[in-house]
């Protein structure tokens, strides 16, 4: 497995604004992350020598005992069209949960002589393999998605279980191992067989070898078992149990290994898409060293005073494509402010982050929405504690002279309806209730000894102030 780290770039964002404006250009970025350049296959030789041959004792040990679905002298009809092998889990509110880090490698010379079915060099080889799968990893919070169970491997179509592993280390961050994967193998109606490798640990179908599954069925959870450096399914598929003839379930004119799709709706080559809109009470982690799992911290909740922090992850993104931005008020959705981004790096996943404070003044809903590829997408966040604008007026109510010796004023725009004041034990040493026109404009504090005090001041909409007084 090629690993699947690509370039990538943060784009942190403080920018200041009071009104709805276009937000332009950032003006701070941060670092990148290059790609390994490491390569090695998904299993040694003698792992693959070793699987082929489990496989076959199993297909034969179930036709002895006359429980193999497939027949050879009955099957009829075509090969089976696939369904996407993975998906996100009931839990995950992100949008979508993975992107492509190789195809099957169609040009049989080795070191880096790179073709995919579509022409490009979107695969990988080394001095002795070609790359023989397909190579579907999670984004984001790859590793964390792992640990929650987020991303399912599920059965590409029906067919019957001929073996099964599990057991093995799931948190592999490099290819110096000869640990083997954890997998599912599937042979279906026409004899192909397809490989679901990489699993984590634990987590391979409850189905025992010589069962049945359907299309879409569970057969284990993304992980990074085996040589890996990261969690990802690799997804390979032969037409028959001599696995001499593999399968590139994608029609392309550059496709040496079979004529038509094996997927029932085949994916385009370039797949755009955002995989989330989040909101986060700090920077995330994204990238801890591995295996480390990441820091999403994840909120949709904050006070008016916070920092917020928004991403967005998109997968398949083009220098020169467009990405549309905006965040909007809850009144109506009234726009706080929106932006463009023209992207400047082709890469196969990629994030923003941008950060503000100070601006939250209206409790509510409010939405962050990103448009790209074709989608919008939005996410909601509840800010609460923000000033309405009679609190707002009420805060700058003050009382003078302090220290004062008889007579207190107070000085508002609000009218005061209530005062109460309270000694430094909590007692409630007077009050003062008028709800008379001009409302309370001083207080005769003449019975008080000496001391400090706490003097609550009410407004007619309820609003609330407390002052420390002191008394000479």
């Amino acid at each position: 497995m090629k690993t699947k780290i690509t370039t990538i770039v943060l784009m942190l964002f403080f920018l200041s604004f009071s009104s709805a404006q276009n937000l332009g250009l950032p003006l701070q970025e941060g670092g990148e992350r290059n790609s390994v350049t490491i390569k090695s296959p998904c299993l040694t030789i003698e792992q693959r020598d070793a699987i082929k041959q489990e496989l076959k004792s199993n297909v034969e040990a179930l036709q002895r005992q006359n429980k193999l679905a497939y027949d050879a002298n009955t099957a009829r009809g075509g090969h089976p069209l696939f369904i996407w092998p993975v998906q996100k889990a009931s839990t995950v509110t992100y949008n979508d949960v993975w992107s492509i880090s190789g195809h099957v490698d169609h040009n049989l010379a080795f070191n880096n002589n790179l073709l995919d079915y579509n022409g490009g060099t979107k695969t990988y080889d080394t001095s002795d393999y070609n790359h023989q799968g397909l190579d579907i990893f999670t984004w984001p919070f790859t590793w964390h998605l792992m640990e929650t169970d987020g991303v399912e491997i599920v059965a590409a179509a029906p067919g019957q279980i001929i073996a099964k592993g599990d057991g093995n280390f799931d948190k592999s961050c490099n290819f110096n191992t000869t640990t083997p994967w954890n997998a599912v193998y599937v042979q279906h109606n026409d004899g192909s067989v397809a490989w679901y490798g990489h699993m984590k640990n634990g987590s391979t179908t409850t189905k025992n070898v010589g069962d049945m599954v359907t299309a879409g069925e569970y057969l284990g959870i993304v992980g990074s078992s085996g040589i890996s450096t990261g969690p990802h399914l690799h997804f390979e598929v032969y037409t028959d149990n001599s696995y001499t003839q593999l399968v590139d379930p994608y029609q392309g004119a550059h496709n040496s290994m079979n004529n038509d799709t094996w997927w029932a709706n085949q994916k385009p080559y370039v797949n755009p898409k955002i995989n989330a809109v989040l909101t986060h009470n700090e920077a995330p982690i994204v990238f801890p060293n591995c295996p480390t799992t990441e820091t999403p911290n994840l909120s949709n909740t904050f006070d008016t005073n916070d920092t917020v922090f928004f991403t967005v992850f998109v997968r398949d993104q083009t220098a020169g494509d467009n990405i549309t931005l905006e965040i909007l008020r809850p009144d109506n959705s009234s726009l706080f402010g929106n932006w463009n981004i023209t992207v400047q790096t082709t890469a196969t996943y990629w994030y923003y982050l941008y950060s503000y404070n100070g601006y939250f003044n209206m409790n509510g809903d409010w939405t962050w929405k990103a448009t790209f590829g074709g989608e919008t997408v939005s996410h909601t966040f509840n800010v609460s504690g923000a000033l309405s604008v009679n609190d707002e007026a009420f805060k700058d109510t003050s009382i003078y002279p302090n220290p004062c010796n008889d007579i207190v004023n107070i000085n508002s725009t609000t009218k005061i309806t209530k005062a109460n004041v309270v000694d430094v034990l909590g007692k409630t040493v007077h009050m003062v209730d008028d709800m008379a026109e001009e409302g309370i404009k001083k207080l005769n504090l003449t019975q008080l000894s000496k001391g400090l005090y706490f003097v609550t001041l009410e407004g007619e909409q309820d609003q609330k102030k407390t002052i420390k007084l002191i008394k000479k």
